[in-house]
């Protein structure tokens, strides 16, 4: 069931009238202290398996399956708290939507190239090596490569998405913090959160994952803030980070020829 009430509020020209986040506000459920701190739990026990996992499972099967439960973990544990509304985060998709998604993977992908200019001329930038392993992908492999990481993908939205939603309820509901207010706060401590977690990746090289990868998500959650609906952040984020390796598919091939 989707959460369709009322918004007081908007935050921006962007956000569509009459309409609202879920549960903050008791809608289509209210979720107490407990039932958030359950879902974070269920975030943080997700982003572990994830972690973890390969270190003591191997095999193709096993990451699909690792990949899947960092997202099914945590919306186990909202419905849980919810029960079938758990599926308030998600709605169908419509053309406009997935019109959202491209322009909003095009958009991040010249908001990474200015960001990555200016990283490089600020300090030694540390390369993704996803990157550098799609480069040396045959084409079977590729296919499992974007499978899983798109298996993937939907998960970080989830976990964005999630924290995204009990820091807005904790800002309103226990802070007295206006809507407005609340919402960029918890963009901004998502997007740090974000950021951490992506921290070995990077080296943890603050100004890399600062200008990089926090910008990178503050961007590819207004899908969702837009649209109220995790299909769309996770279908822009799909298709930027697809993009970005495909281009280095591109670059490794031409290399070589």
């Amino acid at each position: 069931m989707s959460d369709r009430s009322a918004t007081p509020e908007r935050m921006f020209w962007f956000e569509r009238k009459g309409d609202d986040f879920p549960y903050y506000r008791g809608r289509p459920v209210g979720i107490a202290t407990g039932g958030w701190v359950l879902v974070l739990a269920g975030v943080a026990l997700g982003f572990a398996v994830l972690l973890l996992g390969p270190r003591m499972v191997d095999g193709g099967a096993w990451r699909y399956l690792l990949a899947f439960l960092f997202w099914a973990i945590p919306l186990a544990a909202l419905a849980l708290v919810a029960g079938r509304h758990w599926t308030a985060l998600f709605r169908p998709v419509r053309g406009v939507d997935v019109l959202l998604m491209i322009g909003f993977a095009v958009l991040n992908l010249l908001v990474t190239l200015v960001t990555g200019a200016l990283i490089t001329s600020l300090t030694d930038a540390t390369a993704n090596s996803a990157m550098s392993d799609a480069g040396a992908l045959e084409a079977g492999q590729a296919l499992h490569f974007f499978a899983l990481t798109g298996i993937q993908l939907i998960g970080e939205e989830v976990t964005s998405i999630l924290p995204f939603l009990a820091l807005l309820w904790w800002f309103t509901a226990r802070g007295g913090m206006g809507r407005k207010s609340a919402i960029m706060l918890a963009v901004l401590i998502v997007a740090v959160i974000f950021a951490i977690e992506h921290g070995a990746t990077y080296d943890w090289k603050i100004v890399q994952l600062l200008l990089g990868v926090a910008i990178a998500r503050i961007v590819l959650i207004l899908p969702y803030i837009i649209t109220r609906n995790l299909w769309v952040s996770a279908g822009a984020h799909i298709l930027n980070d697809w993009i970005f390796f495909g281009l280095s598919m591109l670059t490794a091939t031409a290399a070589a020829t």
